[in-house]
């Protein structure tokens, strides 16, 4: 955390000068731009979960191209059906 105390007879611009310098300095705000964008990595359950309802997705489909009843709509209709149940 930078900090910085105004002194007697410093301008306001002074001050700023002084914090922007102190901040470069300090490297606070390089690191906050580099991790600013990072994701978490997903938990085993997530991760378990997820594979799990794509399995179920990929299943309903191979079912309904058998069927020969699959198109895009259906496919929307699939996920939409299995996140529901969840």
């Amino acid at each position: 955390m930078v900090e910085v105390q105004k002194k007697d007879r410093e301008t306001s611009e002074g001050l700023i000068r002084r914090f922007s310098r102190q901040l470069q300095q300090s490297g606070v705000l390089p690191r906050a731009r580099k991790l600013r964008f990072r994701l978490k990595k997903k938990t085993r359950r997530q991760l378990r979960e997820e594979a799990m309802y794509k399995e179920k997705v990929r299943n309903e489909v191979e079912k309904m191209k058998k069927m020969g009843i699959f198109d895009e709509e259906k496919l929307k209709d699939i996920k939409k059906k299995i996140s529901t149940k969840q």
